[in-house]
This record gives C-alpha cells, structure tokens and sequence, in this order.
C-alpha cells in the first residue's frame, strides 16, 4: 500500500477528522513504530508502520463501508449516550459488527427522521460537513400554518438567526401529489414528535385540524437545528421534520429503522464532494 500522510491515515482510520488528527499529532499523542511524532508532513506505510493513539493501535479497516440509514424519531445521534436515550447505535448493530470504525456523519435531532450517512472514513466524513463545501441536504416538513409567498421568500433570501445571517436556501411549497407523498413519509411520526416536544399536544393537534402544511427546504450549511428555526423565524414552528437527501443520495426505498451500504458509485460521488 503507497505511503500517505499521517494525518490521513488517522482520519481514514475513523480515529478524527484531518483537523483533529493533525492537533493530537502536535499534542505528542501519536506514537509511529514506537516513537512520537510531531510532524505534520510524516508519512507512514499502513501496511508496514505501528501507529498508535496514545498507546492504543490504530490500522485502516480492511474494507471501507459507507451507510445510509432511515434514521426513525426518538433516537439520538450518538454511539452512546450517558442518558440512557435510545441511539442510532442500536440501530446499524449489524453494520458494526462488520465494519466497528462506522461513526455517524453529523446529526439528526432526536425527533428528526430520514437519511443519516455512517461511514469508516474520516477523511470524507469531514469533508462533507467542511462548511466550505456547501453540500446540499434536503428536508421535508411539517409546519403550522401555510407559508406565503413573502415567507419563502425570505427564505430564499436568508436571514438573520440568533448566531448570524444564513445562507440562501431553497424553499417551496407541496401541494398535491407531492404533499401527500410527504404525508406519506412523515405523516406518521408528527403526532409521536409532537408529544416529545415542550408544546407539542398543542402542535398535534394544530395538524390534526388541518392547520398545517408541508413544505421542501434545501440548505447548502448544516448549523444546529437550523430548519427548524429557519422556519420558527418566518413564523411557522415545525411539527415533523424529515430529511430526504444529501448531497446527490436519496433516501428512496429504504425502510424506517433500517440501512443500506452505498454502491461504490454512490461512495465515488460523496468523494467528489468532499474533495
């Protein structure tokens, strides 16, 4: 195997993003054969060379795996959680047991549902989420109310939320045949979302006496919980909150609670992104 840069290998070793892995490097606390290495341009032969992590070995995985996962509400996006709250761990069990080095590729909240990237290597995993790169993630939701055409256009615009103006997003409205498909995928999981949330009776029922509507958003950042207060702030607070694509994949067929490995053209195309 040809010789790469050792924040590489760490990163592609699921062990840290490029970034993190260059700033344990620096902290002394990655050993190569034995010796600590400081270096950022070290390179190390992954076939030859012992490299360690504060003493504890670290080796590519033999095969690398990506994942797509119809992540359901009420799991939270973590391998573990001190809480006890369910996780998305439980969910790719048998995908770990296959490929341990799977880690989760950003979040979902709890109550969100839909297409959640798993995947061994780190280096893409940060790539996709380097706000440089503007990948397009794509979500449906249900809100109060109906947006007017002011509403979405404020969105498309940006504006202005607590931690700074955000992007143009895309925003439309579903009505017909697309509403009832988005009916269809997240329908379910509004009433459940709902009774989870601080105001969320008062939310069910909102959507249960057809005050309500569903509406397609397309982000190019990914700030924390940025949908829903992106729509919170045109005046129409979230009732369910699914996600349907990243970047060129989509969610499609892929049953509530269960997850599909990526074909290598799907994992070619997220590289494309990432690089």
């Amino acid at each position: 195997m040809a010789e790469m840069r050792l924040q590489k290998f760490l990163a592609r070793a699921g062990v840290a993003s490029r970034r993190h892995a260059e700033a344990l490097i620096a902290a002394g606390h990655v050993t190569v054969n034995g010796a600590v290495v400081t270096e950022m341009g070290t390179t190390v032969d992954p076939s030859a060379d012992a490299v360690a992590v504060d003493g504890v070995p670290v080796a590519l995985p033999e095969e690398g795996a990506t994942f797509m996962l119809h992540k359901p509400a009420g799991f939270v996006t973590t391998m573990s959680d001190p809480q006890g709250r369910p996780t998305v761990a439980a969910l790719m069990a048998d995908p770990l047991a296959a490929y341990p080095a799977l880690f989760p590729v950003g979040r979902l909240d709890a109550d969100t549902t839909g297409l959640l990237l798993f995947t061994t290597d780190g280096e893409l995993g940060h790539g996709l989420l380097h706000p440089r790169r503007h990948v397009d993630k794509t979500y449906l939701a249900l809100v109060e109310g109906r947006l007017t055409d002011y509403d979405l256009r404020r969105l498309r615009e940006g504006l202005m939320l607590d931690d700074g103006p955000t992007l143009p997003a895309g925003a439309r409205s579903l009505v017909g045949d697309e509403a009832r498909r988005a009916e269809r995928l997240i329908g379910s999981d509004a009433a459940a979302s709902g009774r989870r949330q601080r105001h969320g009776g008062k939310r069910s029922r909102a959507a249960l006496a057809g005050k309500s509507s569903y509406v397609e958003v397309r982000l190019r950042e990914g700030r924390k919980r940025q949908v829903r207060r992106m729509l919170e702030a045109v005046g129409h607070p979230v009732i369910a909150l699914h996600r349907e694509a990243f970047g060129p994949l989509e969610l499609g067929d892929v049953p509530r609670g269960e997850a599909r490995q990526l074909t290598d053209a799907e994992v070619a195309a997220l590289k494309e992104l990432a690089s």
